[in-house]
């Protein structure tokens, strides 16, 4: 039976690829190590509690002692853990260099000296900066321009300098923006179908005209079991859903699909440093037989069915007094949004 880390599985793509291996892989086992902060959620994976392929530790990728315990036994390692959200990492970046930089260095320390078979290291598009026309190869210079891109930028930089120094075999992954089921509803996606499921305005920044590229969290599971399982040590991987949409479009596709007004849209000032456009170029992945499903309506239609469906898992969220004041802190001064009384809400 192969022995799988997968760190920060209780997230919203780690959660789905635990899902997903345990799906796929009947002689597969599974430890999940989270650290349980806000967007961690063991609900997520309550149906796999008590299942002999599954274990859930509860424990910091910072910390030495935790890390090398559980990488003693392991045979590979996914690397999800991370702060993610670009927002919070201006309001603040300390856990983001704490988590994304230290902690990578960490995992990398000990699986070099446990020997796993693989080290997947799950980055993002949002290393490359931002690109005017075109799009990102795998061997596009980095040009992070938030703390949360940089941190990621930082670990994709001690992946590789382990797999160089230390020939410890790193593969890289570079997604795009993920949607699907258990995302955390202050992103946008999620954020935007909940409040429009209550008939909350959509904070749609500045022109609402930057570019993204939009991958089911499905597409994206099958990708990162193709790299893990089938791809040399060292390579790195673009992988995106050739679903590319403005965020003002985004907003007016799921309020068509759940029969709401255009009204709703509500433009707030602009995020500092925003990157305007992302484009990935999946040539690589893609001549290994992997392509996207899902297209960019299907997918948030998949999205949106999910929310409305799972409304107890959202409300319980932004139920709770960390949201209603992340929230009221990001948009409360942004261009008289009305939070004050969407949070109360």
């Amino acid at each position: 039976m192969k022995k799988l880390l997968v760190t920060g599985g209780c997230g919203f793509i780690g959660s789905n690829f635990v899902r997903y291996i345990l799906e796929t892989y009947p002689d597969y086992h599974v430890v999940n190590l989270d650290k349980l902060t806000y967007a961690g959620n063991r609900a997520n994976l309550s149906e796999l509690e008590g299942d002999p392929r599954y274990e859930f530790v509860q424990g910091d990728i910072c910390e030495f002692s935790v890390v090398d315990r559980v990488m003693s036994s392991v045979d590979m390692v996914a690397n999800f853990a991370a702060e993610t959200h670009v927002d919070r990492s201006i309001m603040g970046g300390d856990e983001f260099v704490r988590t994304n930089v230290y902690g990578a260095y960490v995992l990398l320390d000990c699986a070099r000296a446990s020997g796993v078979e693989k080290f997947l290291q799950v980055s993002t598009d949002e290393v490359y900066g931002s690109i005017e026309e075109g799009a990102w190869t795998e061997d596009w210079p980095m040009d992070p321009r938030s703390p949360y891109s940089a941190s990621k930028a930082s670990a994709e930089l001690l992946t590789r300098s382990y797999f160089t120094t230390h020939e410890l075999p790193t593969v890289i992954t570079r997604c795009s923006n993920n949607i699907g089921r258990y995302q955390y509803p202050e992103k946008r996606v999620p954020l935007y179908i909940t409040n429009a499921v209550d008939d909350l305005s959509l904070p749609v920044y500045g022109n609402g005209l930057q570019v993204r590229d939009h991958l089911l969290v499905q597409d994206h599971c099958r990708a990162l079991d193709l790299v893990l399982h089938h791809a040399a040590p060292g390579e790195e991987f673009n992988i995106g859903g050739d679903n590319d949409a403005t965020g003002l479009e985004v907003a007016r596709t799921i309020l068509q699909l759940l029969d709401k007004p255009d009204s709703l849209i509500q433009f707030v000032e602009d995020r500092p440093g925003h990157d305007q456009r992302y484009a990935l170029d999946c040539t690589k992945i893609k001549a290994m037989g992997w392509k996207p499903q899902w297209d960019f309506e299907g997918a948030l239609q998949e999205t949106v069915d999910w929310y409305v469906s799972n409304e107890e898992w959202w409300r319980n969220i932004k139920g709770g007094m960390d949201y209603k004041a992340y929230y009221h802190k990001q948009y409360g001064a942004r261009a008289a949004l009305a939070a004050g009384s969407d949070v109360e809400n």
